[in-house]
């Protein structure tokens, strides 16, 4: 069974950082486990790793695609396995790094998907006259569980899952609580956490510092493409509330309050998927004296995980 690293946690709380640390001390390289990440062109809004914070070690999963293609969990559980392979093979440590709670578990556990005909642009138009609200109220109403994890918001997630019961007749929640949740690595996590109200004024800093780096510039230019709401890409935190903005409906202000918000936000559904879906070993984190925490994982990883370091 290969072993492989995975460095996971809530947005700002260091994940580039600590990943590149460990491939350096454990002679390892990085997959991206972000799943917007993969995008070229999107570089300030997703705070993808520069090539100065890479310090010289090799990182996939990033920049694979054009911003208008589309991407499911699948591809990546297929694209992360055989890269594995491929490091494994170069005798050199697999390190997954990011904050992508459900790709990460489809790469690494017995995660299967239903071998469901596409018949995705079908069910496009079937309910493309529901409202995202009508069209969530419906998966509700057939597969609760399945809801539950979703935000309503997020119409290709939420018609797949109606897609799926509609072909089936199984509910994708009872599909996926059906499989065993073995990972199939021997996987140690990192996960890396700090005092909310700290992660939170980072999260803030961080969304001030995309402004002045050109996050609007970027998102433009996307928009300018022809890129819309609908394209998954563009979904993103970061990205999606530029749209109001670009259709004279909010200010430029309310935009980048939207973003600290829906990042606030989605740090918190981090930290709850982590804790429920993987075994992970939590480290506090002082980013003043971050070199320290580094080292204390590096020692509890050759301690418990990697023998003869």
């Amino acid at each position: 069974m290969n072993k492989v690293i995975v460095v996971v946690g809530p947005t700002g709380v260091g994940k580039t950082r600590m990943g590149v640390a460990l491939a350096k001390y454990f002679n390892g390289e990085v997959i991206s486990g972000d799943s917007m990440q993969i995008y070229k062109g999107m570089d300030i809004g997703t705070a993808k790793v520069t090539h100065e914070e890479m310090q010289g070690i090799v990182h996939h999963c990033i920049d694979m695609l054009e911003p208008d293609a589309y991407y499911s969990v699948k591809d990546f559980q297929t694209q992360v396995r055989k890269t594995i392979d491929e490091i494994v093979q170069r005798g050199k440590m697999p390190i997954i790094v990011g904050g992508t709670g459900l790709y990460i578990k489809a790469a690494l556990y017995d995660y299967t998907f239903n071998d469901t005909e596409d018949h995705h642009e079908f069910f496009r138009k079937k309910y493309a006259h529901y409202s995202h609200e009508e069209l969530y109220e419906y998966l509700k109403s057939i597969d609760p569980k399945s809801a539950m994890e979703l935000h309503p918001h997020n119409r290709q997630r939420v018609l797949r899952a109606i897609e799926i019961y509609e072909q089936t007749g199984q509910r994708k929640s009872e599909i996926i609580d059906a499989q065993q949740h073995i990972c199939l690595y021997d996987a140690y996590f990192v996960g890396l956490t700090m005092e909310r109200e700290c992660l939170y004024e980072r999260i803030n800093q961080r969304v001030e510092s995309m402004k002045e780096q050109g996050l609007e510039q970027e998102v433009y230019q996307l928009y300018q493409t022809g890129l819309t709401r609908e394209n998954q890409s563009m979904k993103g935190i970061g990205y999606k509330e530029w749209f109001d903005y670009f259709d004279q409906l909010i200010s430029r202000e309310e935009v980048y309050e939207n973003i600290k918000k829906h990042s606030r936000q989605y740090a918190k559904r981090q930290y709850t998927w982590f804790r429920n879906q993987f075994p992970v070993h939590w480290y506090d984190v002082d980013l003043d004296c971050f070199d320290h925490t580094i080292q204390e994982v590096i020692k509890e990883i050759k301690e418990v995980f990697i023998e003869n370091i």
